[in-house]
Order: structure tokens, then C-alpha cells, then sequence
């Protein structure tokens, strides 16, 4: 998979469950929300004051590291 700023976040969460961590360093801690899931990541980033570029950069890494 991989994630952009369009990406929801449900889908990024359903992908892999350990990328929750990514959103709760930006302050999400609202992951159990349905409405929240539904957000974008670029959504998110700009609700939180956060670098949506930033968060597709650390989450595609990860789950790029998880493949090798």
C-alpha cells in the first residue's frame, strides 16, 4: 500500500494496525471515532497543525520496512 495525503484513515488502519502509533504522535487520539476514521490524512494534519507530507512520509516508510 501506499498512503498519500487523500489516503483515509480508516484504510491506513486497516492496512496495518501498528501505523495508530503515527497518528497519536500528532495528537490523534481519537482513532475509535468512526468519523475521525473517515477523515483523510491531509484532513487530519490540518485539524491537528500537523505536516500531512510529514505523516505520508513516516507512515510510507513504515510499511515500506514491514515488505523487505
Amino acid at each position: 500500500m501506499t498512503v498519500t495525503k487523500d489516503t483515509l484513515i480508516m484504510d491506513v488502519l486497516n492496512a496495518d494496525i501498528e501505523t495508530a502509533e503515527f497518528f497519536f504522535e500528532i495528537g490523534m487520539h481519537c482513532l475509535g471515532c468512526p468519523a475521525s476514521r473517515g477523515e483523510s490524512i491531509a484532513d487530519a494534519c490540518a485539524a491537528h497543525g500537523t505536516d500531512a507530507d510529514a505523516l505520508v512520509a513516516k507512515i510510507n516508510a513504515f510499511l515500506a520496512s514491514k515488505q523487505a
